[in-house]
Protein backbone atom coordinates (compact mmCIF):
# COMPACT_ATOMS: atom_id res chain seq x y z
CA UNK A 1 0.00 0.00 0.00
CA UNK A 2 1.24 3.71 -0.75
CA UNK A 3 1.59 4.74 2.82
CA UNK A 4 1.85 8.29 2.80
CA UNK A 5 -1.80 7.83 1.31
CA UNK A 6 -2.59 5.90 4.37
CA UNK A 7 -1.21 8.54 6.43
CA UNK A 8 -3.05 10.93 5.32
CA UNK A 9 -6.80 8.87 5.64
CA UNK A 10 -5.13 7.62 9.24
CA UNK A 11 -5.15 11.51 10.77
CA UNK A 12 -8.21 12.07 8.79
CA UNK A 13 -10.32 9.82 9.89
CA UNK A 14 -9.06 10.06 13.79
CA UNK A 15 -10.09 13.84 13.30
CA UNK A 16 -13.81 13.41 11.62
CA UNK A 17 -14.72 10.22 13.38
CA UNK A 18 -14.57 12.17 16.92
CA UNK A 19 -15.56 15.08 15.67
CA UNK A 20 -18.79 13.42 14.20
CA UNK A 21 -19.31 11.27 17.30
CA UNK A 22 -18.88 13.72 19.64
CA UNK A 23 -15.61 12.89 21.25
CA UNK A 24 -15.57 9.36 23.98
CA UNK A 25 -13.59 8.15 26.77
CA UNK A 26 -15.14 6.58 30.24
CA UNK A 27 -17.13 9.60 31.42
CA UNK A 28 -20.88 10.77 30.65
CA UNK A 29 -24.18 9.62 31.87
CA UNK A 30 -26.68 8.00 31.04
CA UNK A 31 -29.21 9.95 28.25
CA UNK A 32 -32.78 10.68 28.96
CA UNK A 33 -33.44 11.99 25.08
CA UNK A 34 -35.51 10.91 22.55
CA UNK A 35 -35.25 7.18 22.73
CA UNK A 36 -33.87 7.11 26.07
CA UNK A 37 -36.20 5.93 29.19
CA UNK A 38 -37.32 9.35 30.23
CA UNK A 39 -38.59 10.57 26.55
CA UNK A 40 -41.92 10.37 24.89
CA UNK A 41 -44.95 10.32 25.19
CA UNK A 42 -47.24 9.15 27.83
CA UNK A 43 -48.63 6.22 26.24
CA UNK A 44 -46.67 6.42 23.21
CA UNK A 45 -48.47 3.59 20.43
CA UNK A 46 -47.89 1.13 17.94
CA UNK A 47 -50.33 3.15 15.31
CA UNK A 48 -50.40 1.82 11.88
CA UNK A 49 -47.12 2.84 9.73
CA UNK A 50 -47.06 2.48 5.69
CA UNK A 51 -45.91 -1.09 4.98
CA UNK A 52 -42.89 -2.22 4.24
CA UNK A 53 -42.61 -3.07 0.12
CA UNK A 54 -41.65 -7.12 0.67
CA UNK A 55 -39.17 -6.73 -2.17
CA UNK A 56 -35.87 -4.89 -1.16
CA UNK A 57 -34.00 -3.10 -3.96
CA UNK A 58 -29.94 -4.38 -3.84
CA UNK A 59 -28.99 -1.26 -1.34
CA UNK A 60 -32.28 -2.19 1.19
CA UNK A 61 -30.90 -5.87 1.25
CA UNK A 62 -27.28 -4.90 1.59
CA UNK A 63 -28.87 -2.36 4.41
CA UNK A 64 -30.98 -5.50 6.21
CA UNK A 65 -27.96 -7.54 6.42
CA UNK A 66 -25.65 -5.13 8.22
CA UNK A 67 -28.49 -4.85 11.22
CA UNK A 68 -29.46 -8.69 10.74
CA UNK A 69 -26.34 -10.48 10.30
CA UNK A 70 -22.16 -9.58 10.70
CA UNK A 71 -22.87 -8.18 7.17
CA UNK A 72 -23.14 -8.35 3.93
CA UNK A 73 -21.70 -10.73 0.61
CA UNK A 74 -22.31 -10.39 -2.72
CA UNK A 75 -24.25 -13.95 -2.68
CA UNK A 76 -26.47 -13.01 0.44
CA UNK A 77 -27.50 -9.67 -1.35
CA UNK A 78 -28.69 -11.64 -3.69
CA UNK A 79 -30.44 -14.07 -1.73
CA UNK A 80 -32.43 -11.78 0.10
CA UNK A 81 -32.85 -9.35 -2.77
CA UNK A 82 -34.44 -12.37 -4.87
CA UNK A 83 -36.28 -13.98 -1.31
CA UNK A 84 -37.93 -11.02 -0.31
CA UNK A 85 -37.74 -10.06 4.27
CA UNK A 86 -40.11 -12.43 4.84
CA UNK A 87 -38.93 -15.32 3.46
CA UNK A 88 -35.29 -14.22 4.43
CA UNK A 89 -36.36 -14.16 8.00
CA UNK A 90 -38.39 -17.43 8.01
CA UNK A 91 -35.33 -18.87 6.38
CA UNK A 92 -32.93 -18.22 9.08
CA UNK A 93 -35.18 -18.91 11.79
CA UNK A 94 -35.10 -22.48 10.33
CA UNK A 95 -31.46 -23.10 9.80
CA UNK A 96 -29.57 -25.58 11.97
CA UNK A 97 -27.83 -24.23 14.84
CA UNK A 98 -23.73 -25.12 15.26
CA UNK A 99 -23.00 -25.43 19.11
CA UNK A 100 -19.48 -23.70 20.35
CA UNK A 101 -19.49 -26.55 22.66
CA UNK A 102 -18.97 -28.98 19.73
CA UNK A 103 -15.89 -27.39 18.38
CA UNK A 104 -14.88 -27.08 22.00
CA UNK A 105 -15.16 -31.05 22.51
CA UNK A 106 -13.47 -31.62 19.21
CA UNK A 107 -10.49 -29.53 19.88
CA UNK A 108 -9.91 -31.30 23.39
CA UNK A 109 -10.32 -34.68 21.98
CA UNK A 110 -7.86 -33.85 18.79
CA UNK A 111 -5.22 -32.01 21.19
CA UNK A 112 -5.64 -34.54 24.23
CA UNK A 113 -5.67 -31.17 26.04
CA UNK A 114 -8.91 -29.12 27.64
CA UNK A 115 -9.88 -26.54 25.30
CA UNK A 116 -9.27 -23.13 26.59
CA UNK A 117 -10.90 -19.68 25.65
CA UNK A 118 -9.18 -18.95 23.11
CA UNK A 119 -10.75 -21.77 21.42
CA UNK A 120 -13.77 -20.19 21.92
CA UNK A 121 -12.99 -17.04 19.98
CA UNK A 122 -11.71 -19.65 17.22
CA UNK A 123 -15.35 -20.92 16.88
CA UNK A 124 -16.70 -17.16 17.52
CA UNK A 125 -14.89 -15.79 14.39
CA UNK A 126 -15.17 -19.27 12.55
CA UNK A 127 -19.25 -18.71 12.91
CA UNK A 128 -19.43 -15.27 12.93
CA UNK A 129 -17.35 -15.57 9.51
CA UNK A 130 -19.17 -18.36 7.98
CA UNK A 131 -22.23 -19.10 9.35
CA UNK A 132 -25.31 -20.03 7.43
CA UNK A 133 -27.62 -19.07 10.07
CA UNK A 134 -26.43 -15.18 10.35
CA UNK A 135 -29.58 -13.90 12.40
CA UNK A 136 -29.04 -16.34 14.91
CA UNK A 137 -25.48 -15.54 15.09
CA UNK A 138 -26.33 -11.72 15.26
CA UNK A 139 -29.45 -12.17 17.86
CA UNK A 140 -27.05 -14.32 20.28
CA UNK A 141 -24.38 -11.53 20.07
CA UNK A 142 -27.06 -9.11 21.41
CA UNK A 143 -28.63 -11.14 24.15
CA UNK A 144 -24.75 -12.07 24.93
CA UNK A 145 -24.37 -7.70 25.72
CA UNK A 146 -27.53 -8.11 27.88
CA UNK A 147 -27.13 -11.55 29.16
CA UNK A 148 -23.66 -10.83 30.43
CA UNK A 149 -21.06 -13.29 31.59
CA UNK A 150 -17.40 -12.99 31.04
CA UNK A 151 -14.19 -14.69 31.10
CA UNK A 152 -12.65 -11.66 32.37
CA UNK A 153 -14.27 -12.95 36.05
CA UNK A 154 -11.01 -15.24 37.10
CA UNK A 155 -13.65 -17.97 38.14
CA UNK A 156 -15.66 -18.08 34.93
CA UNK A 157 -12.50 -18.01 32.98
CA UNK A 158 -11.66 -21.52 34.24
CA UNK A 159 -14.48 -23.14 32.49
CA UNK A 160 -13.84 -22.26 28.60
CA UNK A 161 -16.26 -24.13 27.66
CA UNK A 162 -18.87 -23.61 29.98
CA UNK A 163 -18.93 -20.54 28.19
CA UNK A 164 -19.17 -22.05 25.24
CA UNK A 165 -21.94 -23.69 26.26
CA UNK A 166 -23.58 -20.38 27.65
CA UNK A 167 -23.35 -18.79 24.46
CA UNK A 168 -24.67 -21.62 22.59
CA UNK A 169 -27.82 -21.08 25.35
CA UNK A 170 -28.60 -17.70 23.86
CA UNK A 171 -28.16 -18.60 20.66
CA UNK A 172 -30.95 -21.73 21.36
CA UNK A 173 -33.24 -19.43 22.68
CA UNK A 174 -32.80 -16.18 20.32
CA UNK A 175 -35.88 -17.25 18.42
CA UNK A 176 -37.73 -19.07 21.04
CA UNK A 177 -39.63 -17.75 24.19
CA UNK A 178 -38.07 -15.42 26.26
CA UNK A 179 -39.43 -16.93 29.31
CA UNK A 180 -37.64 -20.13 28.41
CA UNK A 181 -34.68 -18.11 27.56
CA UNK A 182 -34.96 -16.71 30.90
CA UNK A 183 -35.24 -19.47 32.95
CA UNK A 184 -32.15 -21.49 30.72
CA UNK A 185 -30.12 -18.40 31.84
CA UNK A 186 -31.06 -18.50 35.29
CA UNK A 187 -30.04 -21.83 35.45
CA UNK A 188 -26.76 -22.04 33.54
CA UNK A 189 -23.52 -22.94 35.92
CA UNK A 190 -21.89 -20.07 34.19
CA UNK A 191 -24.29 -17.48 34.92
CA UNK A 192 -24.68 -19.29 38.69
CA UNK A 193 -20.93 -18.77 38.86
CA UNK A 194 -20.71 -15.39 37.54
CA UNK A 195 -23.78 -13.71 39.25
CA UNK A 196 -23.17 -15.46 42.27
CA UNK A 197 -26.42 -17.49 42.62
CA UNK A 198 -24.45 -20.86 42.38
CA UNK A 199 -23.97 -22.53 46.56
CA UNK A 200 -26.55 -19.74 47.23
CA UNK A 201 -27.60 -20.71 50.95
CA UNK A 202 -31.25 -19.79 52.98
CA UNK A 203 -30.65 -18.10 55.67
CA UNK A 204 -29.99 -19.24 58.84
CA UNK A 205 -28.70 -16.93 62.17
CA UNK A 206 -26.83 -13.69 60.67
CA UNK A 207 -26.40 -15.18 57.02
CA UNK A 208 -29.06 -13.74 54.63
CA UNK A 209 -29.26 -15.50 51.26
CA UNK A 210 -26.55 -13.65 48.39
CA UNK A 211 -28.80 -11.01 46.55
CA UNK A 212 -26.58 -10.62 43.36
CA UNK A 213 -28.75 -12.16 40.66
CA UNK A 214 -31.75 -11.44 42.19
CA UNK A 215 -30.55 -7.78 41.51
CA UNK A 216 -29.27 -8.25 38.46
CA UNK A 217 -32.12 -10.40 37.03
CA UNK A 218 -34.68 -7.48 37.34
CA UNK A 219 -32.31 -4.37 36.86
CA UNK A 220 -30.71 -5.81 33.73
CA UNK A 221 -32.31 -8.64 32.60
CA UNK A 222 -36.09 -8.08 32.65
CA UNK A 223 -38.01 -4.98 34.33
CA UNK A 224 -34.98 -2.34 34.50
CA UNK A 225 -35.27 0.29 37.56
CA UNK A 226 -38.17 2.31 36.47
CA UNK A 227 -41.58 1.83 35.38
CA UNK A 228 -41.66 2.55 31.44
CA UNK A 229 -45.09 3.13 29.61
CA UNK A 230 -44.93 0.93 26.93
CA UNK A 231 -42.96 3.12 24.56
CA UNK A 232 -40.10 3.13 26.72
CA UNK A 233 -40.83 6.34 28.43
CA UNK A 234 -40.49 7.08 32.20
CA UNK A 235 -43.62 6.86 34.55
CA UNK A 236 -43.80 9.64 36.77
CA UNK A 237 -45.17 10.49 40.12
CA UNK A 238 -44.75 13.96 41.80
CA UNK A 239 -42.53 14.21 38.67
CA UNK A 240 -40.21 11.87 39.74
CA UNK A 241 -39.60 8.14 38.03
CA UNK A 242 -41.43 5.50 39.49
CA UNK A 243 -39.06 2.87 41.18
CA UNK A 244 -40.04 -0.92 39.79
CA UNK A 245 -38.48 -2.76 42.73
CA UNK A 246 -37.02 -1.89 46.68
CA UNK A 247 -35.08 -3.85 48.73
CA UNK A 248 -37.82 -5.64 50.22
CA UNK A 249 -38.13 -6.89 46.48
CA UNK A 250 -34.61 -8.27 46.52
CA UNK A 251 -34.84 -9.67 49.61
CA UNK A 252 -37.58 -11.89 49.39
CA UNK A 253 -36.49 -12.81 45.65
CA UNK A 254 -32.78 -13.89 46.84
CA UNK A 255 -34.94 -16.43 48.52
CA UNK A 256 -36.04 -17.90 45.31
CA UNK A 257 -32.46 -18.13 44.42
CA UNK A 258 -31.30 -20.43 47.17
CA UNK A 259 -30.50 -24.27 46.86
CA UNK A 260 -29.02 -24.59 43.49
CA UNK A 261 -25.43 -25.72 42.07
CA UNK A 262 -23.31 -27.94 40.52
CA UNK A 263 -25.94 -30.80 38.77
CA UNK A 264 -24.74 -34.15 39.07
CA UNK A 265 -26.19 -37.89 39.63
CA UNK A 266 -26.77 -37.20 43.36
CA UNK A 267 -27.63 -34.21 45.58
CA UNK A 268 -25.14 -34.49 48.42
CA UNK A 269 -23.61 -31.98 50.37
CA UNK A 270 -20.18 -32.09 48.60
CA UNK A 271 -21.60 -31.86 45.38
CA UNK A 272 -23.22 -28.87 46.57
CA UNK A 273 -20.20 -27.47 47.39
CA UNK A 274 -18.16 -28.40 44.81
CA UNK A 275 -17.33 -31.75 45.39
CA UNK A 276 -17.44 -35.40 43.42
CA UNK A 277 -17.64 -33.03 40.20
CA UNK A 278 -19.42 -34.13 37.10
CA UNK A 279 -17.42 -34.30 33.92
CA UNK A 280 -20.45 -32.26 32.30
CA UNK A 281 -21.76 -29.72 35.48
CA UNK A 282 -19.87 -26.86 33.25
CA UNK A 283 -22.47 -26.84 30.41
CA UNK A 284 -25.50 -28.72 32.30
CA UNK A 285 -28.25 -26.96 34.16
CA UNK A 286 -27.74 -26.16 38.23
CA UNK A 287 -30.18 -28.76 39.54
CA UNK A 288 -32.05 -28.03 42.91
CA UNK A 289 -30.36 -29.19 46.67
CA UNK A 290 -33.72 -28.40 48.59
CA UNK A 291 -31.52 -29.07 52.08
CA UNK A 292 -29.93 -25.71 51.31
CA UNK A 293 -33.29 -23.52 49.77
CA UNK A 294 -35.26 -21.03 51.93
CA UNK A 295 -38.64 -22.45 53.25
CA UNK A 296 -39.92 -19.49 54.63
CA UNK A 297 -42.36 -17.05 52.71
CA UNK A 298 -41.07 -14.96 49.89
CA UNK A 299 -42.80 -12.18 49.14
CA UNK A 300 -41.29 -9.97 45.64
CA UNK A 301 -42.98 -7.57 43.48
CA UNK A 302 -46.64 -7.97 44.36
CA UNK A 303 -45.98 -12.05 44.35
CA UNK A 304 -45.71 -14.81 47.24
CA UNK A 305 -44.41 -17.45 47.48
CA UNK A 306 -46.02 -20.22 50.28
CA UNK A 307 -43.47 -21.25 53.18
CA UNK A 308 -42.70 -24.58 52.32
CA UNK A 309 -42.27 -24.10 48.56
CA UNK A 310 -39.75 -26.42 47.05
CA UNK A 311 -36.81 -24.59 44.63
CA UNK A 312 -38.70 -25.66 41.58
CA UNK A 313 -41.89 -24.02 42.88
CA UNK A 314 -40.23 -21.00 44.22
CA UNK A 315 -38.16 -20.47 40.63
CA UNK A 316 -41.30 -20.84 38.44
CA UNK A 317 -43.37 -18.28 40.31
CA UNK A 318 -40.22 -15.72 39.93
CA UNK A 319 -39.83 -16.24 36.76
CA UNK A 320 -43.24 -16.18 35.86
CA UNK A 321 -43.80 -12.52 37.63
CA UNK A 322 -40.67 -11.70 36.06
CA UNK A 323 -41.55 -12.53 32.78
CA UNK A 324 -45.60 -10.96 32.92
CA UNK A 325 -44.28 -8.01 34.09
CA UNK A 326 -44.99 -4.84 31.70
CA UNK A 327 -41.93 -3.33 31.65
CA UNK A 328 -39.82 -6.28 30.03
CA UNK A 329 -41.14 -5.72 26.30
CA UNK A 330 -40.49 -1.98 26.12
CA UNK A 331 -36.96 -2.53 28.24
CA UNK A 332 -35.44 -5.35 25.74
CA UNK A 333 -37.36 -4.75 22.82
CA UNK A 334 -35.48 -1.19 23.11
CA UNK A 335 -31.88 -2.60 24.03
CA UNK A 336 -32.18 -4.95 21.23
CA UNK A 337 -33.59 -2.17 18.67
CA UNK A 338 -30.15 -0.43 19.89
CA UNK A 339 -27.74 -3.26 19.18
CA UNK A 340 -29.23 -4.20 15.88
CA UNK A 341 -30.95 -0.98 14.37
CA UNK A 342 -30.41 2.13 16.41
CA UNK A 343 -29.41 3.72 19.38
CA UNK A 344 -32.33 5.79 19.17
CA UNK A 345 -35.54 4.54 18.44
CA UNK A 346 -38.44 6.87 18.44
CA UNK A 347 -41.19 5.83 21.38
CA UNK A 348 -43.29 4.52 18.60
CA UNK A 349 -40.79 1.95 17.29
CA UNK A 350 -40.26 0.82 21.05
CA UNK A 351 -44.15 0.83 21.32
CA UNK A 352 -44.88 -1.41 18.44
CA UNK A 353 -41.74 -3.89 19.61
CA UNK A 354 -43.17 -3.96 23.15
CA UNK A 355 -46.60 -4.79 21.39
CA UNK A 356 -44.95 -8.14 19.26
CA UNK A 357 -43.54 -8.39 23.04
CA UNK A 358 -46.66 -8.46 24.42
CA UNK A 359 -48.58 -10.80 21.76
CA UNK A 360 -47.13 -12.25 18.66
CA UNK A 361 -50.91 -12.11 16.84
CA UNK A 362 -52.04 -15.94 17.77
CA UNK A 363 -51.96 -14.52 22.14
CA UNK A 364 -48.01 -15.65 22.49
CA UNK A 365 -45.99 -13.26 24.57
CA UNK A 366 -42.34 -13.22 24.84
CA UNK A 367 -42.03 -14.95 21.32
CA UNK A 368 -38.84 -13.73 20.03
CA UNK A 369 -39.63 -14.43 16.19
CA UNK A 370 -41.96 -11.93 16.43
CA UNK A 371 -39.96 -9.29 18.63
CA UNK A 372 -37.27 -9.89 15.89
CA UNK A 373 -39.36 -9.34 13.11
CA UNK A 374 -41.06 -6.25 14.74
CA UNK A 375 -37.64 -5.22 14.95
CA UNK A 376 -36.35 -5.42 11.22
CA UNK A 377 -39.12 -4.87 9.42
CA UNK A 378 -40.67 -1.53 11.26
CA UNK A 379 -40.61 1.50 8.89
CA UNK A 380 -38.06 3.12 11.00
CA UNK A 381 -35.64 0.13 10.54
CA UNK A 382 -36.56 -0.26 6.51
CA UNK A 383 -36.85 3.57 5.34
CA UNK A 384 -34.50 5.24 3.27
CA UNK A 385 -35.57 8.33 4.59
CA UNK A 386 -35.67 7.97 8.11
CA UNK A 387 -32.05 6.24 8.18
CA UNK A 388 -30.69 8.81 6.77
CA UNK A 389 -32.55 11.44 9.27
CA UNK A 390 -30.69 13.38 11.83
CA UNK A 391 -30.13 10.84 15.15
CA UNK A 392 -30.92 7.58 13.29
CA UNK A 393 -28.56 4.79 13.21
CA UNK A 394 -25.84 3.52 15.90
CA UNK A 395 -21.92 2.91 16.29
CA UNK A 396 -20.79 -0.37 14.63
CA UNK A 397 -18.54 -1.69 17.50
CA UNK A 398 -15.23 -2.90 16.93
CA UNK A 399 -16.24 -6.96 16.75
CA UNK A 400 -19.12 -6.18 14.52
CA UNK A 401 -16.43 -4.10 12.38
CA UNK A 402 -14.44 -6.92 12.16
CA UNK A 403 -16.55 -9.53 11.31
CA UNK A 404 -18.14 -7.69 8.44
CA UNK A 405 -14.90 -7.53 6.43
CA UNK A 406 -14.11 -10.96 6.84
CA UNK A 407 -17.41 -11.92 5.54
CA UNK A 408 -17.57 -8.78 2.74
CA UNK A 409 -13.91 -9.95 1.40
CA UNK A 410 -14.15 -14.34 1.86
CA UNK A 411 -11.84 -14.21 4.20
CA UNK A 412 -10.74 -18.03 4.90
CA UNK A 413 -8.64 -19.31 7.75
CA UNK A 414 -5.45 -21.30 6.49
CA UNK A 415 -5.97 -23.79 9.55
CA UNK A 416 -9.62 -23.80 8.67
CA UNK A 417 -9.62 -22.73 12.45
CA UNK A 418 -9.65 -18.97 12.42
CA UNK A 419 -6.79 -18.79 15.29
CA UNK A 420 -7.95 -15.32 16.30
CA UNK A 421 -7.51 -14.49 20.04
CA UNK A 422 -7.74 -11.63 22.45
CA UNK A 423 -8.81 -8.59 20.66
CA UNK A 424 -8.78 -6.70 24.46
CA UNK A 425 -6.06 -3.86 23.51
CA UNK A 426 -7.58 -0.36 22.34
CA UNK A 427 -4.36 0.76 21.37
CA UNK A 428 -2.66 -2.06 19.09
CA UNK A 429 -5.98 -4.26 18.51
CA UNK A 430 -10.05 -3.78 18.58
CA UNK A 431 -10.70 -2.93 22.15
CA UNK A 432 -12.87 -5.41 22.24
CA UNK A 433 -13.64 -9.37 22.50
CA UNK A 434 -16.52 -11.69 22.60
CA UNK A 435 -17.30 -12.77 26.09
CA UNK A 436 -14.91 -10.77 27.38
CA UNK A 437 -17.20 -7.61 29.04
CA UNK A 438 -14.92 -5.63 32.09
CA UNK A 439 -18.22 -6.10 34.02
CA UNK A 440 -22.06 -7.28 34.25
CA UNK A 441 -22.98 -4.07 32.67
CA UNK A 442 -21.44 -4.63 28.96
CA UNK A 443 -18.98 -3.22 27.35
CA UNK A 444 -20.77 -0.11 27.13
CA UNK A 445 -24.53 1.12 28.91
CA UNK A 446 -27.68 1.37 26.48
CA UNK A 447 -28.12 5.03 28.03
CA UNK A 448 -24.63 6.41 27.34
CA UNK A 449 -23.89 9.55 26.58
CA UNK A 450 -20.76 11.13 25.79
CA UNK A 451 -20.36 14.05 27.64
CA UNK A 452 -19.32 17.58 26.65
CA UNK A 453 -21.06 16.39 22.90
CA UNK A 454 -23.04 17.20 20.20
CA UNK A 455 -24.93 13.57 21.13
CA UNK A 456 -25.43 15.46 24.56
CA UNK A 457 -26.55 18.58 23.31
CA UNK A 458 -29.33 16.72 21.32
CA UNK A 459 -30.41 15.06 23.61
CA UNK A 460 -29.31 11.09 21.87
CA UNK A 461 -27.21 8.18 23.28
CA UNK A 462 -24.64 6.63 21.45
CA UNK A 463 -23.74 3.36 23.33
CA UNK A 464 -20.38 2.27 21.64
CA UNK A 465 -19.22 5.66 22.36
CA UNK A 466 -18.13 4.61 25.69
CA UNK A 467 -15.47 2.33 24.66
CA UNK A 468 -14.60 4.93 22.02
CA UNK A 469 -11.58 7.72 22.10
CA UNK A 470 -8.88 8.46 20.87
CA UNK A 471 -7.24 5.68 22.08
CA UNK A 472 -9.29 3.31 20.65
CA UNK A 473 -9.60 4.97 17.81
CA UNK A 474 -6.51 5.09 16.63
CA UNK A 475 -5.79 1.22 17.69
CA UNK A 476 -8.79 0.75 15.18
CA UNK A 477 -6.88 2.27 12.58
CA UNK A 478 -3.94 0.61 12.85
CA UNK A 479 -4.99 -2.70 13.14
CA UNK A 480 -7.49 -2.52 9.81
CA UNK A 481 -4.23 -1.17 8.22
CA UNK A 482 -2.22 -4.10 8.88
CA UNK A 483 -4.92 -6.33 8.78
CA UNK A 484 -7.06 -5.51 5.53
CA UNK A 485 -3.64 -6.47 3.35
CA UNK A 486 -1.90 -8.78 5.47
CA UNK A 487 -4.87 -10.84 7.23
CA UNK A 488 -4.80 -11.36 11.03
CA UNK A 489 -4.88 -13.96 13.89
CA UNK A 490 -2.18 -16.57 14.97
CA UNK A 491 0.51 -16.26 11.86
CA UNK A 492 -2.21 -14.18 9.43
CA UNK A 493 -3.92 -17.32 9.84
CA UNK A 494 -6.63 -15.27 8.44
CA UNK A 495 -6.56 -14.03 4.88
CA UNK A 496 -9.22 -12.34 2.59
CA UNK A 497 -8.71 -12.95 -1.13
CA UNK A 498 -9.99 -10.10 -2.88
CA UNK A 499 -11.04 -11.95 -5.88
CA UNK A 500 -13.64 -9.89 -6.96
CA UNK A 501 -12.47 -6.49 -6.09
CA UNK A 502 -9.04 -6.96 -8.13
CA UNK A 503 -11.12 -7.66 -10.86
CA UNK A 504 -12.59 -4.57 -11.01
CA UNK A 505 -8.89 -2.43 -9.65
CA UNK A 506 -8.79 -1.32 -13.91
CA UNK A 507 -12.10 0.50 -13.16
CA UNK A 508 -11.91 2.60 -9.86
CA UNK A 509 -15.44 3.96 -9.57
CA UNK A 510 -16.82 -0.03 -9.92
CA UNK A 511 -14.32 -1.06 -7.34
CA UNK A 512 -15.61 1.76 -4.87
CA UNK A 513 -19.27 1.11 -5.86
CA UNK A 514 -18.87 -2.29 -4.73
CA UNK A 515 -17.04 -1.48 -1.78
CA UNK A 516 -19.70 1.21 -0.96
CA UNK A 517 -22.70 -1.64 -1.33
CA UNK A 518 -20.55 -4.20 0.95
CA UNK A 519 -19.61 -1.84 3.78
CA UNK A 520 -21.96 0.89 3.88
CA UNK A 521 -25.13 -0.23 1.90
CA UNK A 522 -24.45 2.30 -0.89
CA UNK A 523 -24.85 5.39 1.35
CA UNK A 524 -21.15 6.65 0.75
CA UNK A 525 -21.73 10.44 0.34
CA UNK A 526 -21.02 12.05 -2.37
CA UNK A 527 -18.32 13.63 -0.92
CA UNK A 528 -16.59 10.65 0.53
CA UNK A 529 -17.46 8.42 -2.62
CA UNK A 530 -15.28 11.44 -4.51
CA UNK A 531 -12.48 11.47 -2.14
CA UNK A 532 -12.19 7.40 -2.10
CA UNK A 533 -12.68 7.42 -5.85
CA UNK A 534 -9.28 10.26 -6.32
CA UNK A 535 -7.50 7.83 -3.79
CA UNK A 536 -7.85 5.44 -6.04
CA UNK A 537 -7.45 6.47 -8.84
CA UNK A 538 -4.31 8.02 -7.87
CA UNK A 539 -2.22 4.87 -7.66
CA UNK A 540 -1.22 4.24 -11.33
CA UNK A 541 -1.29 1.30 -13.16
CA UNK A 542 1.92 0.26 -15.16
CA UNK A 543 1.24 -0.87 -18.66
CA UNK A 544 4.75 -2.75 -19.21
CA UNK A 545 5.40 -4.53 -16.08
CA UNK A 546 2.83 -7.08 -14.40
CA UNK A 547 4.42 -7.35 -11.57
CA UNK A 548 4.17 -4.41 -10.60
CA UNK A 549 0.99 -4.09 -12.13
CA UNK A 550 -0.61 -6.35 -9.80
CA UNK A 551 0.87 -4.66 -6.88
CA UNK A 552 -0.90 -1.34 -8.04
CA UNK A 553 -4.15 -3.17 -8.53
CA UNK A 554 -3.82 -4.77 -4.97
CA UNK A 555 -3.08 -1.02 -3.71
CA UNK A 556 -6.14 0.10 -5.46
CA UNK A 557 -8.28 -2.54 -3.56
CA UNK A 558 -6.73 -1.90 -0.17
CA UNK A 559 -6.95 2.10 0.05
CA UNK A 560 -10.69 1.53 -1.57
CA UNK A 561 -11.67 -1.03 1.77
CA UNK A 562 -9.56 1.03 4.19
CA UNK A 563 -10.62 4.32 3.83
CA UNK A 564 -14.17 3.57 3.87
CA UNK A 565 -13.57 1.52 7.03
CA UNK A 566 -12.08 4.29 8.28
CA UNK A 567 -14.31 6.72 7.29
CA UNK A 568 -17.55 7.55 9.95
CA UNK A 569 -19.39 7.24 7.29
CA UNK A 570 -18.93 2.96 7.86
CA UNK A 571 -18.41 3.32 11.37
CA UNK A 572 -21.45 5.15 11.89
CA UNK A 573 -24.06 2.42 10.83
CA UNK A 574 -27.79 3.92 9.35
Amino acid sequence: MRHSVLRSGLASALFVLLSACGGGGSGGSEGTGPGAPGSGTANGGGSAQPPVNDIPTRTQAARMLIQASFGPTGAEIERLESAGYGAWLNEQFAKPQILHRDYMNSIAASTGQSANQNNFFESFWQQAATGEDQLRQRVAYALSQIFVVSFQDSTVANYPRGVASYYDTLAAHAFGNYRNLLEAVSLHPMMGIYLTSMRNQKEAGTRMPDENYAREVMQLLTIGLHELNQDGSLKMADNRPIETYTNADITGLAKVFTGWSWAGPDKSDSRFYGGNADPNRDWLPMQSYPKFHSVSEKRFLGAVVPSGATPEVSLKIALDTLFNHPNVGPFIGRQLIQRLVTSNPSPQYVARVAAAFANNGEGVRGDMKAVIRAILLDPEARSDTIAAGSGSGKLREPVVRLANWMRAFNAKSASGRFLLGNLDDPLNSLGQTPMRSPSVFNFYRPGYVPPNSGIAGAGLVAPEMQITGETSVVGYLNFMRSVIPNGTGNARDIKSDYTEELALADTPDKLVDRVNLLLTANQMSPTLRSQVLAAVSSVAIPANNATNAATARRNRVMLAIFLTMASPEYIAQK
